[in-house]
């Protein structure tokens, strides 16, 4: 069964953080996201595996 895809929301939910710093990530960190028509769409998975990379943490937008 494959992964569900999350929104914006949602994401930000599972993360705690706020959706501006969702958007932030996307611009300026490279927060791992899929452009779907005019909405981002997330999997779990890959971003979990960026948080944990180091991905969020290079200061800036928290």
């Amino acid at each position: 069964m494959s992964e569900p895809w999350l929104s914006a929301d949602d994401i930000a939910e599972h993360l705690g953080v706020t959706k501006d710093s969702i958007y932030a990530w996307i611009a300026e960190k490279g927060m791992p996201a899929h452009k779907v028509g005019r909405l981002w769409k997330f999997q779990a998975s890959e971003v979990d595996a960026w948080v944990r990379s180091g991905g969020s943490s290079a200061g800036g937008a928290a």
